[in-house]
């Protein structure tokens, strides 16, 4: 049976203010709390006795009604055109700039990141969302295919239906919005799924958002696998966009052969890094590689997590990159002193350590450095200082798996063949980076890359534009988000072809 949770009822704050904790993240279905079987405690990870709050785990019968109620809401939301849907969704956007500063602490007291982090993950649903609300006119009008004496073949982008989007807890209110929002402006209902993780920030920008739509356009059901599951392979949901990790991944995409759906998944990445022999190895390259690798303490897709460096400049760089992690900062996300925030959960505190610690017990040489904020404070958190790993073999698990922390190996490669082979030596393909003075040689490296998309001289917050297309190549995904292309992967084309004159046809009339 449900329970009411002994944490705070949660409005929306005032602009300005600040939200009171503990925080609820319900099911929310046209505006209504739906009950559920249990609720979970989210706690802070740089206090882990700190309850910020508690989610509802919601089960399959919540998907259901929230589904029923998107396939109901369908009709009317597809039927309103794309610059109407605009208008409502740069409503929301606009609220939401009200409460960035509050909603950003909330974020930071349930998964981690320093502040200035989460202020560009809170802040940017409201920047998909407008960026989404200028592109309104892809949708208006059919492009013409052919038009001739014979007749006129046009075609246009239809939305789908229900669309689930499963959130992880990484980067939760960002993530969340590069599947939200194309899947609003193309016509499509919507329930999102947030980790029982990181769901307080995320539950509460959406329930902003719900305001400024009609009923039954945005649902929210938090929860873990079961809800996942109940959404990945709900007959009435055409389309999902799935963020997470290659074996979650797998998982949605055997839930959704049940009929068929289309799916967009971004998935792991183990993503290199290769310093050219044309590089100009300098601070400057090196501190840019530690914000690349570091930021959100390793926790982003496609943070950087192996670096190749050749061997004419693999000692120099190994100084000045190690000099420059050792400056990083770690401690609690709300102190604005900290440069580095703790490990999000337990269970990933612990899997990275325990890489780490296999790491060195291989024998490979393991630099642990920066400076603690706070020590003392320490055993109450989940603080990893940041490590360099070096002398380590290519073949190692600390450079063939996805760290996702706040560790990464710096190997050397003797030429450009070696680095390629190197960096394409594995299972992922999310996105990869080639560092040089010579914007050439860099650019012929880049194209060997077996990777969804290559950056110059940068690999972090920022350079994955909103208006880009995203996505990975082998395990790290299939399909492109971002941009247009996310807006036309939430789209049926639909062709219409009207001919005037069939007697060119061929048949039994005309041989």
């Amino acid at each position: 049976m449900d329970r009411p949770p002994t944490a705070t009822t949660t409005a929306a704050p005032a602009a300005g203010g600040s939200l009171s904790l503990p925080a609820r993240a319900p099911v929310l279905v046209a505006g209504e709390e739906l009950p559920v079987d249990s609720w979970s405690p989210v706690v802070n990870p740089a206090r882990t006795g700190e309850l910020v709050g508690e989610v509802a785990m919601g089960g399959a019968e919540n998907v259901d009604r929230a589904v029923a109620v998107a396939h109901a809401a369908f009709r009317g939301w597809a039927a309103t055109p794309p610059a109407a849907r605009a208008e409502r969704m740069a409503a929301a956007a606009a609220a939401l700039a009200e409460h960035n500063g509050p909603l950003a602490e909330l974020l930071t007291r349930e998964q981690g990141k320093v502040l200035w982090e989460t202020r560009l993950d809170v802040g940017g649903a409201g920047h998909i969302l407008n960026w989404y609300t200028g592109v309104a006119d892809v949708l208006a009008e059919d492009e013409v295919f052919r038009s001739d004496a014979r007749g006129t073949i046009w075609t246009g982008r239809r939305p789908m239906g229900v669309t689930g989007v499963i959130v992880p807890w990484n980067s939760p209110v960002y993530l969340a919005f590069l599947g939200i929002a194309p899947a609003l402006l193309a016509g499509n209902t919507v329930v999102v799924k947030p980790s029982e993780l990181a769901p307080l920030a995320l539950g509460e920008v959406l329930r902003i958002v719900a305001e400024h739509l009609p009923e039954g356009v945005l649902s929210v059901v938090p929860g873990g696998r079961e809800a996942g599951a109940a959404i990945a392979g709900h007959r009435l949901v055409r389309k999902v966009f799935f963020t997470g990790s290659t074996s979650t991944g797998q998982a949605v995409m055997r839930e959704a052969a049940g009929n068929l759906k289309n799916i967009s998944l971004e998935l792991g990445g183990n993503d290199p890094a290769i310093v050219l022999e044309s590089a100009r190895v300098d601070d400057a390259l090196a501190e840019e590689l530690v914000r690349s690798v570091y930021s959100a303490s390793g926790q982003i897709c496609f943070d950087v997590k192996r670096v190749y460096v050749h061997r004419a400049h693999h000692a120099e760089f190994l100084e000045r990159f190690t000099a420059a992690a050792d400056r990083l900062v770690v401690g609690n996300g709300l102190d604005p002193r900290a440069t580095m925030g703790p490990v999000s959960n337990r269970a990933q505190f612990d899997k990275v350590s325990g890489l780490i610690e296999r790491t060195r017990a291989s024998g490979a040489t393991v630099r642990t450095v920066g400076t603690k904020l706070d020590p003392g404070s320490w055993d109450e958190g989940l603080f990893l200082l940041p490590s360099v790993v070096s002398d380590v073999d290519p073949r190692a698990e600390i450079v063939t798996d996805e760290q996702f922390g706040p560790v990464v190996p710096v190997l050397p490669f003797a030429d450009d063949d070696e680095a390629v082979a190197l960096a394409n030596d594995t299972e992922f393909g999310l996105a990869a980076s080639v560092w040089s003075a010579d914007r050439e040689h860099a650019l012929a490296v880049a194209r060997r890359i077996e990777s969804g998309t290559v950056f110059l001289n940068v690999h972090r917050y920022g350079a994955s534009d909103v208006s880009m297309p995203f996505g990975g190549v082998k395990g790290s995904g299939i399909g492109r988000g971002h941009g247009l292309a996310a807006l036309h992967a939430c789209t049926e084309l639909q062709t219409v072809a009207d001919y005037v004159d069939v007697s060119a046809f061929p048949g039994p009339d005309n041989r």
